[in-house]
């Protein structure tokens, strides 16, 4: 990965004062060892009227290797071929910035011994990075540097330049030019390098707040991306988001007067009232299934893969679920859904409605057939993608229901939660999380095979980059089956 930062010559200023204020000097080509690699500094051009410097990051691709598989230990397998294949050694990240912070660390401090007053000064700059991952596209790369002073130019960079079909990446050629002080342009960068990346590579610990707020310091307190620049800097992690905004909010409430400073701190403690506590996951995904179970007029329900009982116990409260069943492979987790249930102290009448049964969704089972709809919740992912085809004939092809309700991890919204590393999967007995597309594709196959059609339903907050934590089908059966075919 790449980047050079060029000056011109000012009246008393030379534009080699660039290898002062960079603490590197023009006639020599150095090199710096990273965790991750080799970074080299050198100057392609040095002269009066123009000096560039450049800073090359050689990423050694075993030694990234080793250390995300020290990170990810106990993590998802699968995640190894990712390892290899990506674009860490090419495009600008998390990677780059802290080679900035390494590299240029006394720059970043604004502090020259040898010419003090170079730092304070500002001139003109121009800032070339070939390749920047976008994402959310060249549009957020403007709202981002534009309002720092830059004049920025993001041109997005084609999938192959062969087959201009294909469409735009995701990564532009980014190009800043403005009269800043050095330190406040590589502090820009060293932030928001990774919150365009939108990843990082290390774990985000409680002390990534305070960089943050260092070199943030004098441009994020007023920037109107702000939330956004620490929820990405901060890797989603809500705890550390809330408490870099507050102190931000702190910040600029020191140059305001008392009227501002209330308004802006019941705005911080809305927010916060608003955003601690959301509204847990597993409590939406009940509520969308009912919903879904609700439209489709279904008053025998099966719960397939019950664990604890948690859905049966929500469809009991309703009285148009006059039947309710729940069947899961675990003895113990049947036992545990009992006690949850107090089946032993329900009334006859109560106690008619809900039944608990032992059983594998690999096999046909008699008992499954004759409901109104059946529920797969969590449940796909927990089996070997070998095993699918039978859970599908069991489901679709032998019981029948009218409506099927299946819910399963959206994993390309992983990156969105802040305990989970990446590269793992949500529960540790998953065999797989499926993408958006992957989960769409087998839901339709499936409809087609079995005379089904779908309708997708997005659960929890539908993010427009990533989607839905949960993603639901809604299997419907096209037509209505006879009692002698539903016998035969």
């Amino acid at each position: 990965m790449f980047l050079t930062i060029s000056t011109t010559g000012t009246a008393g200023s030379p534009a080699t004062d660039l290898g002062f204020l960079l603490h590197k000097h023009p006639d020599k080509a150095q090199r710096f060892s990273t965790s991750h690699g080799t970074a080299h500094v050198l100057y392609p051009e040095a002269g009066a009227e123009r000096c560039t410097a450049a800073l090359l990051l050689e990423i050694d691709p075993v030694a990234l290797v080793r250390r995300a598989k020290d990170k990810n230990r106990g993590g998802a397998p699968d995640s190894a071929l990712a390892q290899y294949v990506n674009d860490r050694p090419y495009a600008a990240s998390s990677l780059l910035a802290v080679a900035i912070g390494n590299v240029f660390s006394t720059a970043l401090k604004g502090q020259c011994a040898a010419r003090p007053e170079l730092p304070g000064a500002a001139r003109p700059l121009r800032i070339e990075v070939p390749v920047l991952p976008a994402r959310g596209g060249a549009a957020l790369v403007e709202r981002l540097f534009a309002p720092l002073g830059w004049t920025v130019v993001a041109e997005p960079i084609a999938l192959d330049e062969t087959f201009p079909q294909w469409g735009d990446s995701r990564y532009v050629r980014l190009v800043l030019e403005g009269e800043q002080r050095l330190a406040d342009a590589l502090r820009h960068l060293y932030v928001l390098l990774p919150v365009l990346d939108d990843a990082k590579h290390y774990w985000v610990a409680p002390d990534e707040v305070e960089k943050l707020l260092r070199a943030g310091e004098g441009w994020l307190e007023s920037h109107p991306e702000q939330r956004l620049i620490a929820g990405r800097y901060l890797g989603r992690r809500w705890s550390l988001t809330r408490d870099a905004l507050e102190r931000l909010a702190l910040a600029r409430l020191a140059e305001s007067d008392d009227t501002e400073a209330e308004a802006l701190d019941n705005a911080v403690d809305e927010e916060t009232d608003t955003e601690e506590r959301p509204v847990p996951l597993a409590v939406q995904r009940r509520a969308a299934i009912l919903d879904a179970l609700r439209a489709a007029g279904a008053a025998r329900v099966l719960d397939l893969g019950c664990g604890q009982g948690q859905l049966v116990g929500e469809l009991l409260k309703d009285p148009r679920f006059t039947e309710v069943a729940g069947t899961d492979v675990s003895p113990r987790a049947l036992a545990v859904a009992a006690r949850r249930l107090r089946l032993d102290r329900m009334t006859e009448r109560q106690a008619a409605r809900v039944r608990l049964f032992q059983g594998s969704l690999a096999y046909t089972d008699r008992r499954l057939a004759g409901y109104d709809a059946a529920v797969l919740s969590e449940v796909i992912e927990h089996l070997d993608l070998p095993r699918l085809p039978a859970l599908e004939h069991a489901v679709f092809g032998a019981a029948r229901p009218a409506t099927v309700v299946v819910t399963t991890p959206n994993v390309e919204y992983n990156v969105r939660w802040e305990t989970l590393p990446a590269g793992h999967v949500r529960h540790s007995d998953h065999r797989f999380e499926w993408t958006r597309e992957e989960f769409r594709t087998w839901a339709a196959e499936v409809a087609d095979r079995y005379g089904y059609e779908v309708a997708y339903v997005p659960v929890g907050p539908d993010d427009p980059e990533v989607g839905p934590p949960t993603q639901m089908g809604v299997f419907t059966r096209k037509e209505k089956e006879s009692e002698q075919e539903k016998a035969a």
